[in-house]
This record gives structure tokens, C-alpha cells and sequence, in this order.
């Protein structure tokens, strides 16, 4: 007979949905749910606490890590960072937040299916580079632009990081992913070499830079109709004056 599975220890996953919902703070959700799944599968606290102190001294380097390349883009931030990059586009007069966006996924992706992952990322790229060049290329064709468009070019540089890293990493051999796929299908009696799998990632990438660089085109039209109507709407209209006035 086979074994009941006590499925108590699964409210776990209804903790983690309820404070992501409910947005309570993500490390705080973690560990509620990580104690909770514990208990529920029958640790006893000593087993828990044992458990959550092997990892945090496993993991104490972490956070710096993390916080040094914060502090040193913060630094750089606060000597003008992001204002000598908005100036810097602004000299390419031939320059769009579409087109730019463009040259980074595909630089994205390239670096990322050779394991660069680190090269780019929200921190230390979007949001100090990326995103001011896009809006410093936006203002130099239509002027001072809306803060809802502000945060829609951070959104489009934001999710042209995510797309260029997700679907580049799928090409690199040595990526976590591929290395799974490849030891669960020796377990069931599968040889594929890393390489074979690796190779199969190539067409979604290139798929999935053309559906994201035709995203980002319509991008570039659709701020052109938006600001270019609304630059042309304020524009000063110049009256005509009677040749016979003031005679």
C-alpha cells in the first residue's frame, strides 16, 4: 500500500498567495510561510530555528554582495549620473527611446546567452542609465514630457531588461535551468547533452526579440501621435494682418 502524504504542510502556499496579495513585506512572507510549512509538517521550533540559523550563516555574505554595488551606484547617482546621460543622448538628434531600447535588448540578450547576466539589471543599468536616456531621447523631439509618460518609458526599459535576460540566459550552457533539464532527463533515461538544449533556446530568443523590438517600435509611433499632437496643439498660432490695416 502506498504511504498517505500528510498535505497539511501545503497552507504554506496559501500563506505565500494571501501575503503577496495582500503585499505585506516579500522577506517577512517568506519566513511567516517558511515557519508555518514547518510546523504543519510536524518540526518541532528547535528543528526550525536550527534550520533557519544554518541558512542565515550560510548566507551571511550575501547582503554585501548586494548592498556594495548599490552604494556605489548611489554615489555616482548623486554626482549626476543620470543627468550626464540624459545629456549625452540628447546630442543624437536621430535617437528614440524606441531605437534605444532596441540596441540594448539585442545587446542584452548577446551578453546574456554568453553568461554576462551581471552586465545589466534594474540597479545597476535601468534605472540609472537606461531609463534617463530613454527620457532624455523623448525630450529632446516633443520637450518637457508628462510624468505618466515618465513612468511608461521606465516601464518599457524595465521590461526590455527582463526580456533581453530571460530569453539570453536560455542560450548559455552553463545556465542553472538547462543544467536541471538535463539531469532530470538522464534520471528517467534520457542522454541530451547541455549543448543540444541550449541550442533549441536560440529561435525563442530571436522570437522573442522581434515580437519585444516591434513592441518598442509601436512604442516610438505612439508617442510620436501623443506628444507631436500635443506639442502641435500648443504651439503659438501666428494671425494673419490685413494689408490695408492701419492706413
Amino acid at each position: 500500500m502506498t504511504p498517505e502524504v500528510p498535505l497539511w504542510p501545503l497552507i504554506g502556499v496559501a500563506v505565500i498567495i494571501a501575503g503577496f496579495i495582500l503585499r505585506f513585506n516579500p522577506m517577512l512572507v517568506v519566513i511567516v510561510t517558511a515557519i508555518v510549512t514547518a510546523f504543519a509538517a510536524g518540526f518541532s521550533p528547535m528543528t526550525v530555528l536550527t534550520a533557519i540559523g544554518t541558512g542565515f550563516i550560510k548566507t551571511r555574505n550575501l547582503p554585501l554582495i548586494i548592498l556594495l554595488p548599490l552604494a556605489v551606484i548611489g554615489l555616482l547617482e548623486r554626482h549626476g549620473l543620470r543627468q550626464h546621460a540624459q545629456n549625452w543622448i540628447s546630442r543624437i538628434k536621430s535617437a528614440t527611446a524606441g531605437r534605444l531600447l532596441i540596441v540594448y535588448l539585442a545587446a542584452r540578450e548577446l551578453t546574456a546567452a554568453m553568461g554576462l547576466t551581471s552586465l545589466g539589471g534594474h540597479p545597476q543599468m535601468v534605472r540609472p542609465l537606461l531609463a534617463p536616456m530613454a527620457e532624455g531621447a523623448t525630450e529632446t523631439r516633443y520637450g518637457k514630457l508628462p510624468d505618466r509618460i515618465r513612468h511608461k518609458l521606465r516601464a518599457y526599459a524595465a521590461a526590455t531588461d527582463n526580456v533581453g535576460l530571460f530569453f539570453g540566459e536560455d542560450i548559455f550552457v552553463a545556465f542553472g535551468a538547462i543544467v536541471l533539464m538535463t539531469t532530470f532527463l538522464h534520471e528517467a533515461g534520457i542522454d541530451v547533452e547541455p549543448l543540444h538544449i541550449a541550442m533549441w533556446g536560440i529561435p525563442t530568443a530571436i522570437a522573442a526579440f522581434i515580437i519585444h523590438a516591434w513592441r518598442l517600435r509601436r512604442l516610438d509611433q505612439a508617442l510620436a501621435r501623443e506628444l507631436g499632437a500635443a506639442a502641435r496643439a500648443e504651439a503659438p498660432v501666428a494671425t494673419a494682418v490685413p494689408a490695408n490695416e492701419g492706413r
